[in-house]
């Protein structure tokens, strides 16, 4: 680089920096880097290893960003090397004038981490500007009454230049009559003095021509020439003389133009044309600041002045008489700076966003202050407006840095304008603001929040799967997926595996869905545990619990208990003695609904009765009693159908069947009862045509073998007699009844046979082949035998009296379940039972009378009596306490929780023993 080498203080290209550096967190530096290079540099010279001198490694340039942060771009930084390079002109008189030192100061700003560096480059000046004389030609008049001795002040030059380059030497050319001298102003500069040697003789020579030359001491010197021409004029004894050499006078920058700076005075001691002065630049065109009048000497402001570009002004005044006689003095102007300059804020580094999560202290935007006056009028205070989680640290001269001082929280202010006002300390002093929109990013520090604390919905039973029967809502007020909410399950009261079939929640809207439809009766509520999650990293989550309580519909329909049929399918019947008065209790139907509430608040009405008027039914609670006596034209069997019916809208009901009959004993009854012949099974008549089949072929060949040994024979065998059982003595019976110790009778089975008594007879068994173990021997006694078996021969003579025609059932009348209907087409009542069902009113009869008082409907504690007919599994637990709803058929005692409460009546006749009358399978 020659002679700009590039200097850091006063020695070439060495950083001066503090004592010490503070490189780990790259804090600034609060001396500047310097550098000291000539002008006129050409564009891509290298100034210095700007990276170097920062303690910068080579490696680190890329991500470190180094550059320049200027307002002019003179200079530049290699992103490659580091060094500091030239980007544009470099002319040091058009930068600073004549300023004696020029300095480019500036900032280097790095970032990861963000800071700045203050470097500062001094313009050297270099011999570019020749010495010029504003005018080549000067024209010069001297009286030749002039005295040796006498000086005239000739016109000089200007250098641009500073220092040894600038303007240092006045030469003229050599003669015998006038010398120069080099005077110096005030503000350092040198105009020339031309002094008269010898007497001028005008006769002798009318002018003479003289060559000045200006000169300077640059490497290498440089110089200009100027011609004066002297004209010797007749004499002119007194030149005019100024009241002062020197006139100073100081003016405040923001005087207004047309003000006068000063006057200057001259007088002259001659008369006449000589007398007469008039005032002139020396150097004209030179000062377009100032105007000046030729007649008065009135120098006033032209321009407006600017202490920021020019701080003084000195200037050369000529009086000049008629006689052509000239003086000289020199004004000098101090220009007075005023706070005219407003501070300004300039923010060299802004990042796009400032995380919520900045620890305090952290470096946000790098800020500089800058004032264009000087002394205290360029003194800048810089504050921070409003309230904000921001300060203010000073680092350098004018240099500010902007960290955060409290926690910043984007959901509460996402951003914030920051204004900074800086104010200096002129009077009065001057304030600017600079705002500027810091946003704040967001971070994932916030859980989603539910609406509710908890949920609790309803829905009803029966529901269409997949409806949506609930919905949550959590909200995050984060931004992006930080404030993305999916729901999930997270637990529940229902097992994991049957979670699934039951609910299911949308995992964006939260919508929970029923996946089946609910069951009141086996469901009545459960439990969720919703999970609400964002999808910042890591998750943030909340957890809601959402109850579902399933609402009961009528969709159960009430269910008899009692009157129910056996396990055999076979009709109960209850009697009622003859004499029952008025009020008796004769029955009472007991049923449940599943249901709950209204659902299952029952109502018992009549639907059909043989004597509507005979029987009262309770509307709540199910007893049957008699509401008159029974008279003589009644029929001694009644037959009621009664309706439950629930309080469900609609309501649903179902339906009992209850058979009355009217006999003060059990054998008043009997002789009316028949069998019934059972369907026949469509299946079972299959199996017996292919049997049939089957055994038609093989009887064809066991005839044709028995017809052959007959004829061979020719002789029968005889049949042996079998007691009762021979032909004439007994009948066979369709059906045989089998054990059945369900109801809780006693384990025996009777087959018996009635001899001819009266009108009616009774022969229901007759066989003539040999019966199995599982049957009886008819036509003996046993010890269960109540009757005396074929104890008549005429019993043979007469047929099984058909039954009482009189007594006949409607199809709807007829007895068994809601709904079933049983029996032939004629509606007579089943005989085919009749043995059975007999024998077995007779043991409950006897069973009635003995636990007379104290019976209860037995089975065990805890079962009301209906273990034995619906099995051990069917407990109180399953249904409410309907013990006082349940009673004895036929019997004064009703179940109550204290043994020993009675209805108060006594039954005239009997027990009211049940009796079956249904169907019976054939053996």
């Amino acid at each position: 680089m020659g002679s700009g080498a590039a200097e850091r203080g006063q020695t070439h290209r060495r950083p001066v920096l503090l004592p010490f550096l503070l490189s780990l967190f790259c804090r600034a530096l609060s001396e500047q880097i310097r550098y000291r290079i000539p002008e006129e540099m050409p564009m891509g010279s290298v100034v210095g290893n700007l990276a170097k001198d920062l303690g910068f490694r080579v490696l680190e340039l890329p991500t470190r960003k180094l550059r320049i942060s200027s307002e002019k771009s003179y200079f530049t930084v290699s992103s490659e090397t580091g060094e500091l390079l030239v980007s544009g002109r470099l002319d040091r008189e058009q930068i600073c004038g004549r300023q004696p030192v020029c300095a480019l100061d500036f900032e280097a700003v790095a970032e990861n981490p963000l800071n700045f560096y203050h470097v500062s480059v001094e313009i050297e000046d270099i011999n570019d500007h020749a010495p010029k004389f504003a005018h080549v030609f000067f024209d010069l008049q001297i009286s030749e009454s002039a005295q040796p001795g006498t000086r005239f002040i000739l016109g000089s030059a200007h250098d641009a230049d500073i220092g040894t380059n600038a303007l240092q030497n006045y030469q003229l050319s050599p003669n015998e009559y006038f010398s120069l001298l080099s005077k110096e102003k005030s503000d350092g500069s040198k105009y020339p003095e031309m002094v008269l040697k010898t007497p001028l003789d005008r006769e002798k020579q009318k002018s003479y021509r003289l060559t000045l030359t200006a000169l300077d001491l640059g490497e290498p010197p440089l110089s200009s020439t100027a011609q004066i021409q002297v004209l010797v004029t007749d004499a002119n004894d007194n030149p005019p003389v100024f009241s002062q050499e020197i006139y100073r006078v100081s003016l405040p920058e923001n005087v207004c133009p047309g003000t006068t700076v000063l006057q200057v005075t001259a007088t002259d001691q001659d008369e006449g044309v000589n007398a007469e002065i008039t005032f002139s630049f020396s150097e004209a065109g030179l000062r377009p600041e100032f105007d000046l009048n030729s007649n008065t000497g009135e120098i006033i402001v032209l321009n407006t002045l600017d202490f920021e570009e020019i701080k003084e002004y000195s200037f050369v005044l000529e009086a000049k008489d008629g006689g052509g006689m000239i003086a000289q003095c020199t004004v000098e102007i101090e220009v007075l700076d005023e706070n005219d300059n407003v501070p300004e804020v300039i923010f060299q580094s802004l990042p796009n966003l400032i995380m919520e999560d900045s620890e305090l202290g952290t470096l946000v935007a790098l800020l500089k202050i800058r004032d264009k006056d000087s002394g205290h009028n360029g003194e800048v205070i810089c504050k921070l407006e409003g309230d904000t989680p921001f300060k203010i640290l000073t680092s350098s001269r004018n240099t500010y840095k902007l960290v955060t001082e409290r926690v910043l929280d984007r959901e509460k202010n996402p951003e914030y304008n920051v204004t900074i006002t800086a104010t200096d300390r002129g009077k009065p002093p001057l304030s600017s603001s600079s705002s500027v929109t810091l946003h704040i990013g967001d971070v994932n520090d916030n859980a989603p929040v539910f609406q509710q604390a908890s949920y609790v919905v309803y829905v009803a039973e029966n529901n269409p799967p997949g409806a949506s029967i609930a919905q949550v809502s959590a909200s995050d007020p984060d931004l992006g997926p930080n404030g993305q909410v999916s729901y999930s399950i997270a637990a529940s009261d229902l097992e994991p595996r049957a979670l699934l079939s039951y609910v299911s929640v949308s995992e964006q809207s939260g919508v929970v869905f029923a996946q089946r439809a609910f069951d009141h009766e086996q469901l009545r509520s459960f439990e969720l545990i919703l999970q609400a999650s964002d999808h910042g990293s890591p998750a943030l989550s909340a957890n809601v619990s959402l109850r579902v309580l399933v609402g009961d519909r009528n969709d159960n329909a009430p269910r008899v208990l009692y009157p129910a049929l056996a396990p055999d399918g076979s009709a109960l019947f209850d009697t009622v003695p003859r004499a029952a008065e008025p009020g008796y209790l004769v029955t009472k139907v007991v049923a449940v609904d599943a249901d709950s509430g209204h659902n299952a608040w029952l109502s018992y009405h009549v639907l059909q009765a043989s004597d509507p008027g005979l029987f009262s039914l309770g509307l709540r609670t199910g007893e049957v009693r008699t509401a008159r006596a029974l008279g003589e034209r009644d029929t001694a069997r009644q037959r009621l159908v009664v309706a439950v019916r629930d309080g469900g809208q609609p309501p649903l009901s179902a339906t009992a069947t209850l058979h009355l009959v009217f006999a003060d004993s059990l054998q008043e009854v009997l002789p009316d009862l028949s069998d019934r012949p059972v369907p026949p099974d469509p299946q079972a008549e299959l199996q017996f045509y292919l049997v049939v089949a089957l055994a038609l072929i093989s009887v064809l060949f066991l005839l044709a073998v028995i017809l052959a040994i007959a004829l061979r024979l020719r002789h029968s065998s005889s049949n042996e007699a079998w007691g009762c059982f021979q032909p004439g003595m007994c009948t066979k019976s369709g059906p045989v009844v089998q054990p059945n110790y369900s109801e809780g009778t006693l384990p025996y089975s009777y087959n018996l046979c009635v001899a001819h008594t009266g009108k009616t007879e009774f022969n229901f068994l007759q066989s003539s082949d040999p019966l199995s173990s599982a049957q009886d021997i008819l036509c003996s006694e046993s010890p269960g035998t109540l009757f005396p078996l074929c104890n008549s021969s005429e019993s043979t003579s007469h047929q099984q009296a058909p039954p009482n025609t009189d007594w006949r059932f409607s199809q709807a009348q007829r007895p068994g379940t809601s709904g079933s209907q049983n029996g032939d087409e004629t509606g007579t009542w089943p005989n085919n039972q009749f043995d059975t069902e007999m024998l077995q009113a007779m043991i409950l009869a006897s069973a009635s009378e003995a636990a007379d008082g104290s019976s209860t409907l037995g089975g065990g504690a805890g079962t009301m009596g209906l273990s034995a007919r619906y099995g051990p599994q069917f407990t109180l637990q399953h249904v409410p306490d309907y013990r006082q709803n349940v009673y004895i058929p036929g019997s004064n005692a009703t179940l109550t929780n204290a043994p020993g409460k009675r209805d108060g009546k006594t039954p005239a006749g009997g027990n009211g023993n049940k009796k079956k009358s249904g169907k019976k399978e054939k053996k």
